[in-house]
């Protein structure tokens, strides 16, 4: 099947679905729909491992938002099938373009649509293409229309045949959801990936190509290798003692000092921020001293080292920041936030040990990104195939915090744990 063809079907096949019916399910026989073309057509890419994997991923995700419905689910799904796409059709380009890219095909197929040549065959009109039209298609349409009008006058009954009914169909709404799956399926089976896109992925590599030129290049003009390099080595020692200065004070404030139980949330949430850009700034000072030439240095053994401590004391400070988030937990019970909050500590220590890994390994700054991305993508996996909120019904249940009736509604499928929680606690208040 032609590229045309299957834009053309996947629009017929979202209009069969969406047409007078919410999202709900169809989304995701859509993404199945979707996940299977791509798996049927291009099953001679599908060669790798990690092809075989987003397969399956596709699918699971499908049958999550199935099953769930939730924003989780939505974007599994989502990525899911975009990096199956992208896996597929450019396997060398890195993942990580594909966040720029559904941008920017998200803007220009509005008028790559009318770029013919891009996605249609072209077709050569015979001479005797306009006999053809005139003859089989314009003068029998002509006499049946004029013997139509003249037989209509003529027999009542005839006429009913043809105007005695009237077609259930909201003419305006199949029009805009055929206009929605065109431009899905099109940007789907055609996006663009500029030349800009390849030119820049061997920027994106995992490994340095040009190590000789690297182990001579300094990142000031005005300072040579050995003063940059010590300049690195009093930064990086200075650093350590500020932070382990910092993880000192930090952690008397939180297991020492006694905080008011209504300070204990503003408090919670000023120490993550501060481990947040604590974080940020960590990565920044790796990726800044280490993207080019001190990977390879010799003489750099002692900035390495001190860039690994920098690391590791950010990693303590991390778990610093899970204890106190789980204090808070103790304290009032889950949420999705206090969740989220879990997630994105457990992530920075990924990315943290990504960083250590890029400085052992000798990597490209790329790497680390590359890396992440997978990680971020698996935690959205996660995200959407866990009932998270039963978890959290069913734990504070248990401790007995956070169970305000507005707030156990507000979570997702947990009406089951909710709905007997509530009978019980009613039952007791009436033996009482």
């Amino acid at each position: 099947m032609k590229k045309h063809q299957i834009i053309l079907a996947c629009t017929v096949v979202f209009a069969l679905l969406f047409y007078n019916e919410g999202p709900g399910i169809n989304i995701s026989i859509f993404g199945v729909v979707l996940t299977l073309l791509v798996s049927y057509f291009f099953q001679e890419k599908l060669v790798d491992r990690s092809h075989l994997i987003l397969v399956m991923t596709s699918i699971l995700s499908c049958f999550a938002f199935a099953w769930y419905g939730d924003a989780a689910s939505f974007f599994s799904l989502a990525l899911s099938i975009l990096f199956l796409q992208f896996k597929t059709q450019d396997d060398g380009l890195k993942i990580i373009q594909i966040f720029p890219l559904i941008i920017l095909n998200g803007f220009t197929s509005i008028g790559r649509i009318f770029i013919f040549s891009q996605w249609l065959p072209e077709r050569k009109i015979h001479n005797d293409f306009a006999k053809k039209l005139v003859a089989f298609v314009l003068i029998p349409v002509l006499f049946l229309g004029l013997f139509f009008i003249v037989y209509s006058f003529g027999s009542n009954h005839f006429s009913s045949l043809f105007t005695d009914y009237t077609l259930d169909i909201d003419i305006f709404q199949l029009v805009l959801i055929s206009i929605l799956g065109f431009y899905i399926s099109f940007s789907f089976w055609n996006y663009w990936v500029p030349d800009a896109c390849y030119e820049f992925n061997p920027k994106l590599k995992n490994d340095f190509t040009n190590i000789s030129e690297l182990k001579n290049q300094s990142t000031f003009t005005f300072l040579d290798l050995d003063f940059e390099r010590k300049s690195g080595e009093i930064t990086l020692f200075l650093l350590n003692i500020m932070l382990l200065v910092f993880i000192g004070t930090y952690n008397y404030e939180q297991f020492f000092e006694v905080v008011e139980k209504s300070n204990l949330s503003a408090d919670i949430h000023e120490r993550v921020n501060a481990v947040i850009f604590s974080i940020l700034m960590a990565v920044g000072v790796i990726l800044f001293y280490f993207k080019g030439g001190f990977n390879f240095d010799e003489k750099a053994k002692t900035l390495k080292n001190l860039a690994k401590i920098w690391l590791t004391l950010n990693v303590v400070l991390i778990i610093s920041a899970i204890i106190k988030n789980t204090e808070y937990v103790s304290f009032y019970g889950l949420t999705y936030k206090r969740l989220g909050v879990y997630a994105f500590l457990i992530l920075s220590i990924v990315g943290l040990i990504i960083s250590f890994q890029k400085i052992r390994k000798q990597k490209t700054n790329a790497y680390l990104f590359n890396q992440m991305v997978w990680y971020f993508y698996g935690t959205i996996l996660l995200c959407s195939y866990v009932n998270w909120g039963n978890i959290v019904t069913t734990y504070n249940i248990s401790v007995n915090k956070g169970v305000e009736p507005v707030f156990l509604s507000g979570l997702n499928f947990n009406d089951d744990a909710r709905r007997d929680y509530f009978e019980k606690k009613q039952s007791r208040w009436k033996e009482f």
